[in-house]
């Protein structure tokens, strides 16, 4: 965990600060959200707003690659998805945060994090810590992913392969994984010169020298067995727990032969929630989400608003105080 407890010159505010809990996305650590200036980078904002901001790093990325036994170079070190951060890493990331400010928290999850978040509130875990959650580009389905690179990994089950060839960890920057791509690139139809677009999509809001910046600090490890269930989110069309492909181990886990569904309708928790996505970006799969998601509280009666803002960007709030 990194903190920033106020900003230049105090910070704006008085008292006891809130806490947010700044969570990034996957193949990046906490460093994306101070890359830019002051200015323009999300965790500098909060802390001058008179935030206490909070900025966790997942397990795998170079401040979290800590571990009472094990050692990175060992495969059973990367023997988790995004199940166990559900499981284990979020709860005690909320756990710590609390016990430090003695406040429920507010959460910015980008990406994939906000998946984890989604499932956690789906168990019923974080109603007594969370004051309320904000989604960018969130990810849950991922049944309209448009990227040739994306869809041709995930249809190959990405780490369902590398783990084939004894790759446990899915480093963007290391061999085993450079070599995979490059195979991947081989394919008719899949031009890789710019690497970086050829998986995200063309991003309109970086420019090159913003681009080269973040090349510098990213992307991070993570699991192969992570990038292996985020494919079968996409080859499946359902949010699952880890599928471990054969039905007798998926026996031993769950008790039973297909791995459980995490059900976005039945998430019921009274909390504000907010999802935000590039009105440039392919958004069946939010509208999916969002469609899952519209009978998550008893305050579905209060109208779903739909703000367009500046650059083509939509805002989706579930909560009358995020019109604020």
């Amino acid at each position: 965990m990194q903190r920033i407890p106020e900003g230049r010159g105090g910070g704006g505010g008085r008292g006891r600060r809130q806490p947010v809990l700044l969570q990034h996305g996957v193949l990046v650590d906490g460093m994306t959200w101070l890359l830019n200036s002051p200015e323009e980078s999300l965790g500098f904002i909060l802390a001058g707003r008179g935030f206490d901001v909070w900025i966790a790093n997942s397990r795998g990325t170079r401040w979290s690659w800590g571990h009472v036994s094990l050692d990175s170079s060992d495969s059973a070190y990367w023997q988790w998805s995004w199940d166990e951060l559900v499981a284990y890493d979020l709860p005690a990331i909320f756990d710590f945060v609390y016990q430090q400010t003695g406040q429920k928290l507010d959460y910015v999850g980008r990406s994939m994090r906000t998946l984890i978040a989604l499932a956690y509130v789906f168990e019923g875990r974080l109603i007594d810590k969370l004051r309320s959650a904000a989604s960018l580009s969130p990810v849950a389905y991922l049944t309209h992913m448009t990227t040739p690179i994306g869809i041709l990994a995930a249809k190959a089950f990405i780490g369902e392969i590398t783990t084939g060839l004894g790759i446990a960890e899915f480093n963007p920057k290391g061999m085993p994984v450079t070599n995979f791509l490059k195979t991947l690139c081989k394919n008719p139809g899949i031009g890789c010169y710019d690497l970086m677009t050829s998986f995200i999509g063309k991003n309109y809001c970086l420019n090159e020298s913003t681009v080269e910046v973040f090349l510098k600090y990213e992307p991070q490890s993570t699991s192969t067995r992570n990038m292996v269930h985020l494919a079968q989110t996409f080859r499946d069309g359902s949010v699952s727990k880890y599928d471990y492909e054969r039905k007798y181990m998926n026996m031993r886990y769950y008790g039973q032969t297909k791995a459980p569904v995490y059900k976005m309708s039945s998430i019921h928790v009274d909390v504000p929630m907010l999802l935000s996505y590039g009105g440039r970006d392919d958004s069946g799969d939010v509208e999916l989400l969002l469609d899952s998601l519209k009978f998550h509280s008893p305050l579905r009666p209060r109208r779903l608003h739909h703000r367009r803002l500046r650059q083509g960007f939509r805002l989706r709030c579930y909560h009358p105080i995020l019109q604020h």
